[in-house]
C-alpha cells in the first residue's frame, strides 16, 4: 500500500493558491483513476483506490499547511505504510514554474508543511516537488506569492498540462521509477520559459 499526500490549506479561498498545488495534483489523480468520493476522516480528506494495481490512499490534510505532519503520520501508522511508500506532493519555490523534481529524504527547504511532516515521520519519505518559482517582482514577499492564486493563463496553460502529466505518469511512482517519472513529465509538459530570477 502507498500513501500519496497533497499539501495545501483547506478553505475554499485557498483553493487556487500556488501553495495548494499539492491538493490540485491529488484531485486530478482521484478523478482520472476513478477513486471513490473524498471522505472526511479525522483531520483529513481521504479516498482509497488503485493505480498500477497498487492500493493507494490519497490524503489531503485539513489541518492547514503548518500542521500537516500529524494527519499524515496517523494514517501511515494506522495502515502500517512504510515511509518508503509515502509520497508528498507540494509546491516548491526553488524550482522554476512548471518543473518537477522527485526526491527521497533531505531537508524541508523552509517549507512549513514538510517541516511538520519531518517532525512526525522523519525525513525518508518521497517528495514530489512541483515548481512555482519565485515572484518576478522583488517587492513581493514570498508569503504573498505562495498565497496568491495561479493566473487564468497558468491554470489553462502550463499548470493544466503539468498536473495531467503528473497523473498520467503516477504509475511510475509505485515502482520507484523516479527518473522515468521526471523525464516523462518534462516531455509531456515542458515548463514555460522562466523569468530571469527563477532557478532551474
Amino acid at each position: 500500500m502507498f500513501l500519496f499526500t497533497g499539501l495545501g490549506n483547506p478553505e475554499q479561498k485557498y483553493a487556487m493558491n500556488r501553495h495548494n498545488v499539492g491538493f490540485m495534483a491529488l484531485d486530478l489523480l482521484a478523478e482520472l483513476y476513478a477513486f471513490p468520493a473524498w471522505q472526511k476522516k479525522a483531520a483529513s480528506l481521504q479516498t482509497t483506490g488503485q493505480i498500477n494495481r497498487s492500493r493507494i490512499i490519497l490524503l489531503k490534510p485539513q489541518s492547514y499547511m503548518n500542521n500537516s505532519g500529524l494527519p499524515v503520520a496517523e494514517v501511515a501508522r494506522f495502515h502500517k505504510i512504510p515511509v518508503n511508500n509515502i509520497f508528498v506532493f507540494h509546491d516548491e519555490l526553488d524550482l522554476a514554474s512548471g518543473r518537477v523534481r522527485v526526491k527521497q529524504g533531505g531537508g524541508h527547504g523552509g517549507h512549513n508543511g514538510l517541516r511538520d511532516i519531518d517532525q512526525h515521520l522523519g525525513q525518508d519519505y518521497w517528495r514530489i516537488r512541483i515548481g512555482i518559482g519565485r515572484p518576478d517582482n522583488p517587492a513581493m514577499d514570498v508569503k504573498s506569492w505562495v498565497l496568491a492564486d495561479f493566473t487564468k493563463t497558468e491554470t489553462s496553460g502550463w499548470l493544466a498540462d503539468l498536473l495531467r502529466a503528473i497523473s498520467d505518469e503516477a504509475p511510475r511512482l509505485t515502482t520507484y521509477d523516479d527518473s522515468g517519472f521526471m523525464s516523462r513529465v518534462a516531455f509531456l509538459a515542458p515548463p514555460p520559459k522562466p523569468p530571469h530570477n527563477e532557478t532551474q
